[in-house]
């Protein structure tokens, strides 16, 4: 058996807080749980006492106790989590009330500002005054049309401290996504910035608010952010709406009080990518999601108050909310809003060493395009506090996990991690006490009873499946806004097998206790009755120097279906048949046969969503002629015209 590409020293998983729950349980209910596979197990068959252990073991601060942990443990949906409890999600991310430095916020320019607990709480004081004196409740929207910067965790915190509902978006939507998402939702305030920059372009947001205020229906104020050097006008939007400027509503105000509401209180609405029609307004609580996060950052990332914790994220991506929850364990949070690669590849490593970055969150397109690059970050930096990487996104590939221990550190966790926007945390993610193994994700998340199951219902203990969670879990989504009978939320994740939960991912059990996951179940290719899943042929075609990216579709060919492979080429190189040929023998001879394209055309630009995922479903509709029913979740919706009508497919 092949080794690890890391395994942690005895020392630092003694040292983890991860080993000290398990110690913590020991003790608490007289076990003898002597690793994490014993630990999950137990924290899946006594879901009640691991959550309620959860609570305790991070001083959850219940302003009402919960009646009961779990009511109707076996229905999914309908369980209920902590009956009667009252608590405050904001109050958790203040705690820390010291100078110890909360936030710093960086731009693609380099600008910097940084926030301490103190004054993180004083700023979200102000704005709280502000939102009470507007008459915003328990309940109500307030939207935000944001970069990732200090002044959108502020109105974050500010919103969450009273309960109201937060739901953000990042400032390059286009004005159909935008209204998509919030017109539904319908805020009654709006915080949003004049401007932003990203690679190397200033862009005001004027005009794009002009064409969005009228279209967002009971909206009450804007409260515009001067931010990339673009000086608000209020004037200019007060004939729409209320208008007031950032600095006149949030200045510091002694400490904020936090309304004790109840454990499912809604804490965020968040968003499908909406590319097969208008998104789904994902409704998620404040409890639930406040122990799922003190569980990731606490004890599968090992987060805590001396780190610095930053994440490549924007607004319009749960991984920002994921990010702002380690406030809850006193860290510092680094947030950079911008281009990843202006002026150089090397931006965000640069911030390694400038902010004594200790864990490093991105995506596997991100590493995939620095190891292209050519970049080598433990050549050129000194990484001294760096001690984990995380990521997600889209599968990483081996190759990718070899980069990581190659080019970063040897010394470190790489935790490819996978969840969702769909339950705005993972299913399976890092673990600080395990091996980490090539190419696969760490550990299934503990209290998530997460297993690989066929076609017919039944599990998997080896080969692969579809991803599925066989008991309940505190931060399942409440519903989607506005489905009443909750129709559209049971066909999205109940239907396919009645009473459990199916993600939607196509993936496989490891002998380690990992998983694999293999692409999203509705791309998953079918040639000849063989389901293949996408991520298994970009991980070879990774390999090709020549290749920068890749996209897998099935395409409907003669009563079966061939896979049809795009790729993008690096500037100067063409696909001629030397270079189709060696693809295909790379692909040949890491998979199999089925494996290999029956055609592979290169285009210019891969369509993704704003988030950086490719879009194979959206591809693979245009290719067969059929309509995209929302290309303005797409970032670069215009690639999606180089698929239509390709004289290549037609033979």
């Amino acid at each position: 058996m092949s080794e690890p590409l890391w395994r942690p020293s005895p020392e630092r998983v003694a040292a983890s807080r991860m080993d000290a729950f398990r110690r913590f349980i020991n003790q608490r209910h007289a076990l003898a749980l002597g690793d994490y596979a014993a630990l999950h197990a137990w924290s899946v068959s006594a879901v009640a006492d691991f959550w309620q252990a959860v609570a305790d073991f991070f001083a959850v601060d219940f302003s009402t106790p919960p009646k009961r942990v779990l009511d109707n443990p076996d229905a999914m949906p309908g369980a209920q989590w902590f009956a009667g409890a009252e608590l405050n999600f904001a109050a958790h991310l203040l705690r820390r009330r010291d100078d110890h430095l909360a936030l710093i916020a960086i731009s693609e320019d380099g600008q910097r500002e940084q926030l301490s607990y103190a004054e993180l709480a004083a700023r979200v004081a102000g704005l709280q005054q502000h939102l009470l004196a507007l008459g915003v409740q328990p309940g109500d929207r307030v939207a935000a049309l944001m970069p990732n910067t200090w002044q959108t965790v502020v109105g974050m915190l500010a919103a969450a401290s009273i309960g109201a509902v937060w739901s953000s978006c990042s400032p390059d939507f286009g004005v159909q996504g935008v209204v998509d998402r919030f017109g539904q939702i319908e805020p009654r305030v709006l915080i949003a910035c004049s401007g932003y920059r990203y690679a190397g372009k200033q862009l005001d947001m004027s005009s794009k608010l002009a064409e969005i205020l009228p279209q967002l229906s009971g909206l009450q104020q804007l409260i515009m952010v001067p931010y990339g050097g673009v000086q608000p006008c209020l004037a200019e939007f007060a004939s729409l709406v209320s208008t007031v400027h950032w600095d006149h509503v949030s200045q510091p105000a002694g400490s904020p009080a936090f309304t004790a509401l109840p454990f499912a209180q809604p804490l965020y609405i968040l968003y499908s990518s909406g590319t097969t029609g208008v998104p789904k307004c994902i409704v998620h609580g404040a409890g639930g999601t406040l122990l799922q996060h003190l569980k990731e950052h606490g004890l599968h990332t090992d987060l805590g108050s001396e780190d610095v914790l930053f994440y490549f994220t924007t607004c319009g991506w749960m991984m920002w909310n994921w990010l702002v929850s380690g406030l809850a364990l006193g860290a510092t949070l680094v947030l950079y809003d911008g281009s990843p690669f202006e002026p150089s590849a090397e931006r965000l490593i640069d911030l390694i060493d400038e902010e004594e970055i200790s864990i490093f969150g991105t995506s596997a397109k991100y590493l995939a395009a620095l190891e292209k690059a050519g970049v080598e970050p433990n050549r050129s930096h000194q990484l001294s506090r760096l001690k984990a990487v995380l990521s997600t996104g889209s599968p990483l590939a081996h190759e990718g996990f070899d980069y990581v221990y190659r080019c970063f550190k040897p010394d470190l966790c790489l935790s490819s991690i996978s969840g969702g926007t769909d339950i705005v945390s993972c299913f399976a993610l890092g673990n600080p006490t395990a091996p980490v193994w090539r190419g696969e994700l760490q550990c299934k998340g503990l209290g998530m009873a997460v297993e690989v199951w066929d076609d017919d219902g039944q599990r998997l203990s080896e080969g692969k499946g579809e991803l599925v969670c066989s008991t309940p879990f505190p931060s399942m989504p409440l519903g989607f806004w506005k489905d009443e009978d909750g129709s559209r939320f049971n066909a999205a994740y109940f239907e396919r097998f009645p009473g459990v939960w199916a993600h939607g991912d196509y993936a496989e059990e490891t002998p380690h206790g990992g998983l694999i996951i293999h692409g999203r179940s509705d791309a998953v290719l079918n040639p000849g009755g063989v389901r293949i899943g996408t991520a298994e042929i970009y991980r070879q075609v990774e390999k090709v120097e020549a290749v920068l990216e890749s996209l897998a579709i099935g395409q409907q060919w003669q009563g079966d279906v061939r896979v049809v492979l795009f790729v993008r080429l690096r500037d100067g190189v063409t696909l001629d048949a030397a270079l189709e040929a060696e693809i295909r023998q790379v692909i040949r001879a890491n998979t199999t046969p089925r494996h290999v394209p029956a055609k592979i055309v290169a285009v210019s630009d891969i369509p993704r969503t704003r988030s950086g995922k490719i879009v194979e479903l959206a591809v693979r509709n245009v290719v067969h002629g059929l309509p995209v029913k929302n290309t303005d979740a797409l970032a670069n919706p215009e690639a999606l015209a180089l698929f239509r009508d390709l004289p290549a497919l037609a033979d």
